[in-house]
């Protein structure tokens, strides 16, 4: 399943070059009168369902989606689809 694909010579020259991994859990809009009154123990109450997958974007890019896992204590997350489009050809 991990199916690896022959990587080109001169691929050795980035494969070292730090990217941004992001995961986004989820959004919302706030009026500003809102933002201003969080502190400390505010909830703030996102716009997917607790079990919706979330994305992981490389420098802006969107290349799969997961589940939000705990790992001792952090949090992961489990890879369940790569964006078509996102692996090299």
């Amino acid at each position: 399943m991990n199916a690896t694909l022959p990587l080109p010579q001169n691929l050795d020259l980035v494969l070292d070059v730090p990217v941004n991994l992001s995961i986004e859990l989820g959004g919302c809009q706030l009026p500003m009168r809102e933002v201003l009154q969080l502190q400390i123990g505010s909830v703030v109450q996102l716009d997917k369902p607790a079990d919706a997958p979330v994305d992981l974007t490389v420098n802006g890019k969107l290349i799969a989606r997961g589940e939000v896992v705990v790992i001792e204590d952090r949090f992961g997350v489990k890879i369940t689809e790569v964006v078509a489009g996102s692996a090299s050809s």
